[in-house]
């Protein structure tokens, strides 16, 4: 269960800051399906929630890690 957390966190991350960078910098984007996570007019303040979501879900991953309840 937390290889799964983690992937999704790593995934919220990464999409989130590449979807900051592709919308204020250059149009790449890694993870393009997160792009449908946003609401459309919200992108800056939506990829934030993202970054925040997967750091949080991050933070519990290594929780879970830390208490052994895991697996």
């Amino acid at each position: 269960m937390k290889n799964f957390l983690g992937f999704v966190s790593f995934v919220l991350i990464v999409g989130g800051i590449s979807g900051l960078l592709a919308d204020h910098l250059w149009g790449l984007r890694v993870f393009g399906f997160v792009r449908y996570l946003v609401p459309s007019g919200h992108q800056t303040a939506g990829y934030f929630a993202l970054i925040g979501v997967g750091v949080l879900l991050a933070l519990g991953t290594a929780l879970l890690d830390r208490l052994g309840a895991g697996d």
